[in-house]
Order: structure tokens, then C-alpha cells, then sequence
């Protein structure tokens, strides 16, 4: 009877090993897993931990533009890749369009068709959780970069974006390079 155990207990231990040349083809880059008790989904990668918790309308204490900047900054340092929209690479209309996926609002993935939704704002009215849109660089004379307000202090706009050259990031408005650049603020929300 022992010896029968000792043998069951092998076999199952070694039907769970795979050789190391067949781990290194497939390479996970996140798993999710979603807890009942709080209907989070956590996103674990390499060396960030992405949370998407629910949007519950009757929480009073964060508004829903609070948990998708929320949601935006936890990309922050994530570096740049044109078109990406995960963990490992992002551009600046990926992360709109992330952030506002997770909450259940989908826009248009370009920053050039996000400009088209919601209603055009004052800059001077804008608040936490509207867009700020920018023609920068050599195409001046279109759309081509988006912005998430996440705060603003004594008439300084703080936004969440992601740039070529220092990926996700939050800047000012008061940045010479982004002023200049500035097109239009919308509300989406």
C-alpha cells in the first residue's frame, strides 16, 4: 500500500513538470484575477500591479473622473510605444482610451477622433477628468496629442499623457512647450 502511494505521489508531481525549453516559448505578460468580495481586477505584470476597481455611482467620496485618473496614474512611468495601450508600452490616446475603458465610457482610439466626442470647454472651466488636446511637433495642423486633467492648483493644470521621449507622465499647462501646443479642452464625463 505504501509503495502504491509513493508511486501515485510521483506521478502526480511529475505530470506537472515541463521542461524549461517549452516554459521559454510562452512568455505571460499579466494575469488577472477578479476577487468577489470587491469585484477588483488586478492586473500583475512583471514589476507593476495594475487594480481596475468598479465604479459604484452611489460612492460619494471619489467622483468617477477621480477613478479613472486614479486608474491613469497607475501607468505612470510606463514607457512610450506608438499605438500600445498595456502595461508594457502606451501612447497618449492608449492611455485615454484605457482609462475610459475601464470605467465603461469607450472612445475613439485616436487622439484626432477623442477631440470630436463630448463638449468643447473654456479652458478656464475645465475640471478633473476633461481632455486637453495639443497639435505638436511638425503637424501643427492637426490633433495629435491628448491629455488627462488630474489636478489643478492656483490656475496650474496638471495632466496625465504619455510622451516620445519620457513615456506616461503628468505635466503642466504652464510648461512654454505645452501652452503653445494647446488646442482645446473637452468634457467627457
Amino acid at each position: 500500500m505504501n509503495r502504491f502511494l509513493i508511486i501515485l505521489l510521483l506521478l502526480v508531481s511529475f505530470s506537472n513538470c515541463k521542461s524549461s525549453k517549452n516554459a521559454k516559448k510562452k512568455r505571460v505578460s499579466s494575469t488577472k484575477i477578479v476577487t468577489k468580495k470587491s469585484k477588483e481586477t488586478v492586473t500583475e505584470t512583471r514589476n507593476k500591479t495594475i487594480i481596475k476597481a468598479p465604479y459604484e455611482e452611489g460612492n460619494s467620496k471619489k467622483s468617477k473622473a477621480d477613478f479613472i485618473i486614479n486608474y491613469a496614474k497607475q501607468f505612470e512611468g510606463v514607457r512610450y510605444k506608438w499605438g500600445g495601450t498595456t502595461i508594457s508600452g502606451m501612447d497618449c490616446s492608449g492611455l485615454i482610451y484605457e482609462s475610459f475603458k475601464s470605467y465603461g465610457i469607450v472612445l475613439p482610439r485616436v487622439s484626432r477622433d477623442m477631440a470630436k466626442k463630448g463638449n468643447r470647454i473654456k479652458l478656464k472651466n475645465v475640471h478633473k477628468g476633461d481632455l486637453l488636446f495639443f497639435k505638436t511637433g511638425n503637424r501643427r495642423n492637426s490633433i495629435n496629442h491628448v491629455g488627462l486633467i488630474v489636478d489643478i492648483r492656483n490656475n496650474d493644470i496638471k495632466f496625465i499623457h504619455a510622451t516620445s521621449s519620457k513615456g506616461v507622465i503628468v505635466s503642466g499647462l504652464n510648461e512654454t512647450y505645452w501652452l503653445k501646443a494647446f488646442h482645446e479642452a473637452r468634457r467627457i464625463l
